[in-house]
């Protein structure tokens, strides 16, 4: 089953709305605001930019009644991308440095702290081979993420994100039902 999202222009799901079942670059072309959700099936990355920029934040199925307090937006959902079942293998390769420099390891599990696990102050640039991950700044999987597919990363920096380096990581599995 494909994801699909539903927003609305006002807090509790009221206001008019706007069905979504694939990326969503400007979700202004269609809404004024957006403060709720209500994920009807799959999981998505919100967030606060357009083009996919800015703050992120993962949801899976379930009612978001007001997006700025229930995720610590500043501001209303502005980008939303579908994150894709992915079943097989995980592998990512996570560098120190940004432009893939310093030192680098690579991982096919979870990570909740590079800085025990590998010695490794923070990660600021990655290559993702397989699977979709969340990156976290901090230990334990908390604070801010980012989400990354398949691809080169060579800064986060140019996610737009406020983050710029991570402690923490993890597969998103085919829970996303």
């Amino acid at each position: 089953m494909k994801g699909q999202i539903v927003f609305y222009e006002e807090r509790n799901f009221q206001g008019r709305s706007y069905e979504c079942t694939s990326d969503c670059a400007d979700i202004s072309s269609y809404l004024s605001r957006c403060q709720s959700c209500r994920v009807e099936s799959g999981c998505f990355m919100v967030y606060e930019r357009p083009n996919f920029m800015g703050n992120q934040y993962f949801i899976r199925k379930g009612e978001y009644t007001d997006s700025m307090s229930m995720m610590g937006m500043r501001d209303c959902i502005k980008s939303c991308r579908i994150i894709p079942k992915h079943r097989g293998q995980f592998r990512i390769k996570i560098f120190e440095r940004e432009n893939f420099s310093g030192q680098s390891n690579e991982l096919m599990d979870d990570c909740d702290n590079i800085m025990e696990r590998f010695n490794m102050n923070e990660c600021m640039s990655c290559q993702v081979m397989e699977g979709p991950w969340l990156m976290f700044e901090q230990p334990q999987f908390r604070g801010k993420m980012i989400y990354v597919r398949p691809g080169e990363y060579r800064s986060f920096r140019e996610m737009g994100t406020s983050s710029t380096r991570f402690i923490s990581l993890r597969r998103i599995t085919d829970s996303c039902n």
